[in-house]
């Protein structure tokens, strides 16, 4: 993810309301997290696994930001990651969380407000999953 939209990520989720985030400490999400580390008002919860992340979000925030390893716009893909990214869709489908694909950083403070407004209205979790672009 280069800087440019790691900034308006975090500007994205500030706006939006967002004061809680899990993840999984990996690359792809390099360029965002200490911007996000840097921010008083969000809560940050490393956690070791995707479903250790769904446990500790649907407690808290219910907003999900997952980098999508191994989709068909991973510009990092390999073979270490590529079948993880196979199965992302299917685990949010069977767990019923609904989730949009963000490949670049067209309308990102927009999708974000949708995905915050999506997850109030729903009570449950949603998930931003960040490829393409964010993959850089």
């Amino acid at each position: 993810m280069n800087v440019e939209l790691a900034k308006r990520t975090v500007a994205g989720l500030k706006e939006a309301g967002i004061d809680f985030v899990t993840y999984v400490p990996e690359t792809r999400m390099s360029e965002i997290l200490p911007l996000m580390k840097g921010e008083e008002s969000i809560a940050l919860v490393p956690v070791a696994s995707e479903a250790e992340a769904v446990g500790i979000a649907a407690g808290a925030a219910l907003l999900l930001l997952i980098a999508y390893v191994g989709s068909f716009e991973d510009r990092r893909n390999s073979f270490l990651f590529s079948h993880y990214g196979t199965k992302t869709t299917g685990i949010l489908d069977t767990l019923g969380i609904q989730y949009q694909v963000i490949g670049s950083g067209d309308c990102l403070e927009a999708r974000i407000k949708d995905a915050t407004r999506m997850m109030h209205a729903l009570k449950l979790p949603v998930a931003l999953l960040f490829t393409g672009e964010f993959t850089e």
